[in-house]
């Protein structure tokens, strides 16, 4: 039994990190502290200062650790680590991970021009992130039509070796360096023409441009003419995709927050060369009653913690702790980054703007979640009214298995609650011991496994006096859905009974166009309005299970492929095959991946990379 009277005693007065635990011994919550002994006492002395989120918390830590670093700073970054490690409930979380798109233009003696999700710590020019990924493909081709870049993957030297000019030069899309009709420094202007256009710095190349236009059109040679004319239309359609409102060509990130009694809405602007080059708003749920300030700073710490991209100022609506955030973005970007807070000038009225669309983005989320919520409540009544079951269905699970010739089986459930999915809820079993495609004995493990699990669970959050939602299997379904006819439902029942466990069970079927045509229950098959909203639930929680059964599937597959792939590549060993797996995750990838994506890789040098490449090419 943990001692909570003496561990609090003897806590150190040291900055650290320390980690709640509850009786099932999962990390609940991680926090950071300049002094350990006065930070951590407070969650266990008088309540009444505590917000609801804490007070829950509290209930449920059955024990503490704490790790002792030598200064604040040493703590905030270990405590990111920690809470990317962890995932703990009580932490504010940024639901998914968003990886922007950046514009690059390689650092090469004849540079390209292309769109990467990885921003590399290279001698490559980015700019970005757009968080329209749309935009940023629309610019990158907008670019292409009026520069006339290389787009090839070949390593091309002023001095060294001539190749025949492809189909793009033919067509003026491009200069033809690899045959040497360009020099290196004629093509150096091409790259600072582009340069400026994506730094609102076009002036001298529409005018250029306009000029020639003129002349062309003078000497009767109207084909250049509308040639020309076409570029300019181009680049003002560039031009509408970024939105000047600075003239300081600096990058900056506006961050500010709206909030209501439950949640908080987060909304960053992306001012990139003094251009809005994206935006985008984050709801973090159950933050309302937090004050502005920690959501903010929480919010800091989960985006740059995860993003490539950390601009030299951000400026924000509240914050109590710059003076460690901005020591942490300056060691996590190696230059000084500030974060201010303005009270007045163009600045404060930027943020005021932010401020105001993330009202609106949190009031349309609001909108848009009682509508939804209304819909689902009256499919869950049908679903209820057509099995004749005594309660709504308000959690349901539903289960798949996946594989090819019985190779990589694996099984997978997710959940819906109230009529939407709750991915954190969402489980994922490898078949341990059903040999081959036997989709009847791979479901009766999963559902053993779970179900068993799930007791285990609830006697142990019995016996602690914890949160019944403690657990990851605690929480049954009022509603199992099945992946199949009656076998599957058969299976389904029988593990149930063996447990002692009272849960209805159904099964979504399909017609001979493999759409969802309705339900079967206790052996008889329910059919339902296609466009009742029922069938519209029941329909995007099969497609959802199917899709997750397949996607983990193809992970494994693609993980086991690589792997036997890379094997047969020299100089690439344990410890850099898992590195490409991780940060490339499929051959195609690799395959796409240019020279300095792959030398940004960890733990790879020249020689690997130019194995990885010649190999490619010799069996492309």
């Amino acid at each position: 039994m943990f001692d909570f009277e003496y561990h609090l005693k003897n806590l150190p007065d040291n900055p650290g990190v320390y980690l709640m635990r509850n009786s099932l011994r999962e990390v609940i919550y991680v926090g950071k502290a300049k002094n350990l002994k006065n930070r951590v006492r407070q969650y266990f002395q008088n309540s009444k200062n505590h917000s609801e989120k804490v007070r829950a918390m509290v209930k449920n830590i059955s024990e503490f650790e704490y790790i002792v670093t030598d200064s604040e700073v040493e703590a905030l970054i270990l405590e990111c680590n920690l809470i990317k490690k962890y995932s703990p409930k009580y932490n504010i979380l940024l639901k998914d991970d968003k990886y922007f798109p950046f514009i690059k233009i390689t650092n090469e003696e004849f540079p390209r021009v292309l769109v990467t999700r990885n921003y590399g710590n290279d001698s490559s020019r980015y700019f970005g992130p757009y968080t329209d990924g749309s935009a940023v493909y629309t610019i990158n081709e907008l670019i292409k039509k009026v520069f006339p870049l290389r787009t090839c993957r070949r390593v091309i030297k002023e001095n060294g070796s001539k190749t025949r000019v492809c189909l793009n030069y033919h067509i003026k899309l491009c200069s033809g360096p690899c045959e040497g009709l360009i020099s290196k420094e004629e093509y150096k202007k091409i790259i600072n023409d582009v340069v400026d256009l994506l730094t609102g710095k076009d002036t001298k190349i529409t005018s250029k441009i306009k000029t020639e236009m003129e002349e062309a059109a003078e000497n009767l040679d109207f084909e250049r003419a509308a040639s020309l004319r076409d570029k300019l239309i181009a680049i003002d359609k560039i031009n509408e995709k970024q939105k000047i409102i600075s003239n300081n060509f600096e990058n900056e990130d506006f961050i500010g927050i709206s909030q209501d009694e439950k949640d908080s809405c987060i909304q960053i602007f992306f001012l990139r060369d003094g251009k809005i080059v994206g935006r985008e708003d984050f709801i973090l749920d159950n933050t309302g009653g937090e004050e502005p300030a920690y959501v903010i700073e929480e919010f800091i710490k989960n985006f740059y913690g995860g993003t490539a991209f950390i601009p030299k100022t951000v400026y924000v609506s509240h914050c109590d702790e710059i003076d460690i955030l901005e020591q942490w973005l300056s060691i996590k970007k190696e230059y000084r980054v500030t974060i201010k807070v303005p009270h007045k000038g163009e600045k404060r009225k930027t943020l005021d703007m932010v401020e105001k669309n993330a009202s609106h983005a949190l009031e349309m989320f609001k909108i848009k979640h009682k509508v939804d919520k209304e819909l689902n409540n009256v499919a869950l009544s049908e679903i209820q009214e057509a099995l004749g079951i005594e309660d709504m269905p308000s959690r349901i699970e539903a289960y798949d298995i996946s594989n090819i010739m019985g190779m990589d089986s694996v099984g997978t459930m997710v959940v819906f609650q109230d009529g939407v999915a709750k991915n954190s809820d969402y489980r994922r079993f490898k078949i341990k011991t059903v040999e081959g495609a036997d989709d009847y004995g791979s479901m009766r493990e999963i559902l053993t496994r779970r179900f068993t699990h799930g007791l285990e669970e609830i006697r142990k959050i019995n016996n602690n006096g914890m949160d019944f939602k403690s657990g990851k299997f605690s929480i049954f379904p009022d509603l199992i859905m099945m992946d199949g006819g009656k076998g599957q439902i058969n299976i389904a029942l029988q593990v149930l009974e063996e447990l002692n466990i009272n849960i209805p069970v159904c099964g979504m079927v399909k017609d001979d166009k493999h759409r969802t045509r309705g339900l079967i229950y206790k052996n008889k098959e329910i059919l339902l309005k296609p466009s009742s909203e029922a069938m519209l639930l029941i329909t995007r929680i099969q497609d959802e299970v199917h899709r997750f059964a397949i996607t983990y599937h193809r992970t494994l597959r693609d993980k086991r492929t690589l792997y036997s792939i890379l094997d047969e590549i020299p100089k690439i060993g344990e410890k850099r095959r898992r590195e490409l797996l991780k940060r490339f995750g499929s051959i195609e990838n690799i395959k796409k991946a240019t020279y300095e994506e792959l030398m940004a890789t960890p733990s790879m040098d020249g020689k690997a990379t130019e194995s990885i490449i010649n190999y490619f090419k010799k069996n492309s």
